[in-house]
């Protein structure tokens, strides 16, 4: 295989698409369990911040091809080549910090909908999502101390922002797979939905709130962002100009008219 042909492959990878103002966002290596390489990362970057900046896409939902997986985690077939020395280390562990910087910073609320596995760095992109949705057949686990790899510090503050400390620790000392249940005990997830019924519910829900006023969710996700910062470099200073922006919108006046005529509201986003 040529330099090109597996570049181009790499890219083909991650998929993605906008619908009725929702952006899909789709880990395409179903070969591997949507095994995540280096490429992958970077493309999972540049497709969000792409889907940020689009004003049609209201809400973003992320998945994996195949139904076996959500993402299994880091291509292990690829360490000898994007992870096998310090300084590779570094830039893979710098690129994957990136994404979950980029997701956890979107100004569209997000959604994993998890089929299968959802290991190791998939468990650490579900995590940075607002919301996340699985079947009951799905697996979580974070096996870093199964494969003697560092896990950075920021992943184990996000775990530590969704369940409790003794549930995170459980997760990363032992290293082990958790189902559906577990997980949702443990809070990493919303809810727990049949495999024939996810993809319904998730539908359902982007599209509830895509429907809703996109400045008044935009301002939720903002202050969403600023309290999840560490208590000392908060400042909800920061919201109140995506607050105010709702109250001298278009949109309330809609929102207004829509309520007192009993009919359903058609926001523009302005």
């Amino acid at each position: 295989m040529t330099q090109e042909t597996e570049a181009a492959e790499e890219g083909n990878k991650i998929l993605s698409s906008v619908e009725n103002g929702i952006g899909r966002l789709t880990f395409n290596n179903p070969q591997r369990r949507n095994a995540m390489s280096l490429e992958m990362w970077q493309t999972t970057s540049r497709t969000l911040e792409a889907f940020d900046k689009d004003h049609e896409v209201r809400v973003i939902i992320l998945s994996g091809a195949g139904g076996k997986a959500f993402v299994s985690g880091a291509d292990i077939s690829k360490f000898e080549s994007e992870r096998s020395g310090v300084e590779q280390t570094l830039l893979y562990n710098e690129v994957t910090a990136e994404t979950s910087r980029v997701l956890q910073g979107c100004s569209k609320p997000t959604i994993a909908m998890i089929r299968g596995f959802c290991m190791g760095g998939g468990l650490a992109i579900s995590l940075c999502c607002d919301l996340r949705f699985c079947t009951s057949e799905s697996v979580f686990g974070l096996p870093a101390a199964k494969l003697g790899v560092g896990y950075g510090f920021e992943g184990i503050r996000r775990l530590l922002e969704i369940t409790s400390p003794a549930y995170a620790r459980e997760i990363c000392f032992t290293g082990r797979r958790f189902n559906a249940e577990e997980a949702k005990q443990m809070q990493l997830v919303n809810r727990i939905l049949p495999d024939s019924e996810i993809e319904a519910f998730v539908e359902e829900n982007a599209t509830m709130i895509a429907d809703n006023a996109p400045l008044t969710i935009g301002s939720l996700k903002q202050i969403f962002i600023e309290l999840a910062k560490n208590p000392i470099d908060r400042d909800p200073e920061r919201c109140k100009p995506f607050i105010e922006q709702c109250f001298s919108s278009e949109d309330y006046i809609e929102g207004r008219k829509a309520f007192l005529e009993k009919r359903k509201a058609k926001f523009k986003g302005r």
